[in-house]
């Protein structure tokens, strides 16, 4: 079994696939600046390289040295309002420095690559749902940096011969039910992760951005995924190509939504707070509803959701900050 290379595989999302690679038996080699990640979420003791993927030289001596013919690719920046204000810091950390590892991927003769995408490569989609078909129209930097990410991929892959599966995830929410890991992000957007800050005291309270949107109760709806089952989903990507599988792009979601409202209700009930709800005007750009026509992940990659509740992704997360504020 040869070794599989991830890069920002100490962050949020890359640290459960990290820890369900290990358990599946693959030796895994993590590459990432820590930026946003942290040394402490490789609970099973795996390699760490530090470095950058600005670093062309850095990662080219790595795929040498590992000999690895699977590359798991999450490093990247993902605050879409961020991204309006920094387009540029999206368009060097997501584009160019996937196209850097992209470049030492053909020289190096990878075999397999992994992409972490977005939903976000939609935009706002038509009914307020999204198909691979659908069109890709994406609002802000950070989707249009992934949106070119996927083009780079797809185009290196028919030149060179290799083969990939891009996902687009939909909203990653949730922790691991163990709380060895989780999102550690000090300044982290994610709806669930802050109503469970405000439940702690971290936060002075929850702001609902619109309530007005057409939705019946008038806030936005999203698909939430636990992030369990978005890290299995990796692992049914690389098995897929592991058996020839054919380059594809596919949505991660569970094809239902939940709006603001439900998820505050859910983290005021599993944490048994009722901390403070502010209404505020809306966002530019978010759309009423963005939820994962997820019939296809189904079906080509044969996989099946373990954690498909919004309470259980709501208590995992609970019982995640709670382990985090207790260690501050």
């Amino acid at each position: 079994m040869s070794v599989i290379l991830v890069t920002g595989g100490a962050g949020y999302i890359g640290s459960h696939v990290v820890r369900q690679l290990s358990e599946a038996g693959h030796e895994v080699v993590v590459y990432d600046n820590l930026s946003t990640g942290s040394a402490d979420a490789l609970v099973h003791g795996e390699r760490l390289v530090v470095g950058d993927l600005a670093d062309q030289d850095n990662i080219r001596a790595v795929l040498k040295e590992t000999g690895a013919k699977s590359v798991l690719h999450f490093a990247a920046a993902i605050i879409a309002p961020e991204s309006v204000t920094l387009p540029l810091k999206y368009y060097s950390n997501n584009t160019r420095n996937t196209l850097n590892l992209l470049q030492a991927c053909v020289e190096h003769g990878v075999e397999r690559f992994i992409f972490s995408s977005t939903a976000a490569v939609y935009g706002i989609p038509e009914g307020g749902a999204a198909s691979e078909e659908s069109r890709t129209a994406p609002i802000n930097p950070y989707g249009t940096s992934k949106l070119m990410s996927e083009w780079m991929l797809r185009d290196a892959a028919f030149a060179h011969g290799f083969s990939y599966v891009a996902l687009r995830y939909f909203n990653v929410a949730g922790a691991d039910p163990q709380a060895r890991m989780g999102q550690r992000t000090p300044e982290a957007t994610h709806l669930i992760k802050v109503a469970c800050q405000a439940a702690l005291g971290a936060r002075d309270g929850v702001s609902i951005f619109g309530t007005d949107y057409d939705t019946p109760d008038g806030t936005g709806i999203r698909d939430y995924i636990h992030i369990e089952d978005l890290a299995s989903a990796h692992l049914a990507a690389l098995s897929y190509l592991e058996r020839g599988g054919a380059s594809d792009v596919i949505n991660v979601g569970y094809g239902k939504g939940s709006s603001v409202r439900e998820v505050i209700k859910v983290v005021k009930d599993v944490s048994g707070v009722d901390f403070k709800v502010n209404e505020a005007p809306r966002r530019p750009g978010d759309p009423d509803s963005l939820i994962a026509v997820a019939d296809k992940i189904c079906t080509v990659l044969g996989w099946t959701p373990s954690y498909n509740d919004l309470h259980t992704i709501v208590a995992d997360a609970w019982r995640w900050e709670q382990k985090l504020w207790q260690s501050r």
